[in-house]
């Protein structure tokens, strides 16, 4: 069987470069060099506005359901974004370097980053707090949670280390032959991995061996993705060759799955995302205790300066939700200046609602 893709939305979407893209059941986000985060509508096939709080390239996005995104940037920062109203509840200084990478537990209870820092941290999404700093050798750039939650791997170079959650330490090294661009977990223990290079192998993250190979691309692989359907469960590869290839995995690891489809987008791929047109995610929201702190530009000076100390104890402090309610009113409808939803129409609405309220103070 073969399949055949047929493009149906393109958009210029970013002054520079892609380097980070997540998609839920409705949208698609896209971050880059350009410091800011845009929203696609995949029902409506429309921009749907920017996000702008991030200062430094877009490192990472992920959704949790359909109720939140997570992002973090070169700036050091993760933010909390209300995905229904676009709105900016949490901003935390989460390392002193960069965020190259994050993680969201399946029960959303947890995330998990790295940074140039050299530190892996546990972030507790419920209290919204750093719960966990682990000093590691190297500057990290992957982390990934396994589909139940049970183990997450942390990449370094050509370096996988396997952890256990329940003694979070590293049970095992998986070496690849070149720097490792991208990870996916196949099944809670097979583990695909994409570097520097045309090919794609499986690991076995128990036995830490090499189940099989396969050439996937004439160029480095830049992304991958997994995903499940009726009768498929496919592997979808971007790479810097510029092609888009579907993968058919068959049941047992250990044989290179067969293509279904590929496309020449002549462009140099850098991420990758799959939308698929299908039911509400089952994962509505992240399990927040307490409502998250609206957060406003007029704060973010103030929490870099309180964060400029060192010591756990310091960031612990911050990360706790107890910053005032600003820039927010009541019905949502107007979200908080430069950390909230960009629309011109928006703009032009409110505007206008200024114009009429002023002309009945004059009568």
């Amino acid at each position: 069987m073969k399949w055949t893709p047929v493009a149906d939305f393109t958009h210029h979407a970013h002054t520079a470069s892609l380097s980070a893209v997540a998609v839920n059941s409705r949208f698609v986000v896209t971050g880059s060099k350009d410091e800011t985060i845009h929203i696609y509508d995949m029902k409506k096939k429309i921009d749907h506005g920017a996000l702008v709080h991030h200062n430094g390239t877009i490192t990472c996005l992920k959704f949790y359901g359909n109720r939140h995104l997570i992002s973090g940037a070169e700036d050091g920062l993760i933010c909390v974004w209300d995905a229904k109203k676009w709105e900016c509840l949490k901003s935390i200084k989460a390392h002193k370097g960069q965020v190259t990478f994050l993680s969201i537990h399946p029960s959303g209870k947890l995330a998990l980053s790295v940074g140039t820092d050299k530190t892996l941290r546990t972030w507790n999404l419920v209290e919204g707090r750093s719960a966990f700093i682990k000093n590691i050798k190297q500057n990290a750039h992957i982390v990934e949670w396994s589909p139940r939650g049970e183990k997450y791997v942390v990449v370094i170079l050509n370096k996988i280390d396997v952890y256990h959650l329940d003694t979070a330490s590293v049970s095992g090294t998986i070496t690849n032959e070149k720097r490792i661009s991208s990870v996916t977990f196949l099944s809670e223990s097979v583990l695909a991995v994409a570097g520097d290079e045309e090919v794609v192998r499986f690991f076995d993250c128990d036995s830490l061996t090499c189940l099989c190979q396969f050439k996937a691309h004439e160029n480095r692989v830049k992304d991958m993705f997994s995903f499940e359907i009726p009768e498929h469960h496919v592997i979808v590869t971007a790479s810097s060759d510029g092609f888009i290839k579907m993968w058919k995995l068959q049941q047992d690891k250990k044989v290179p799955p067969s293509l279904l489809c590929e496309v020449n987008t002549n462009s140099r791929l850098t991420c990758l995302g799959v939308w698929l047109d299908r039911a509400t995610d089952v994962k509505e929201s992240l399990p927040l205790a307490a409502q998250p702190s609206h957060v406003s530009k007029e704060e973010q000076p103030k929490i870099n300066r309180k964060e400029s100390g060192d010591g756990v104890q310091e960031e612990e402090r911050q990360s706790e939700p107890n910053m005032k309610k600003r820039g927010s009113s009541g019905d949502g409808e107007k979200p908080a200046g430069g950390d909230s939803l960009v629309s011109a129409k928006k703009r032009k609405m409110a505007g206008m609602l200024e114009k009429k309220k002023r002309k009945k103070k004059k009568i």
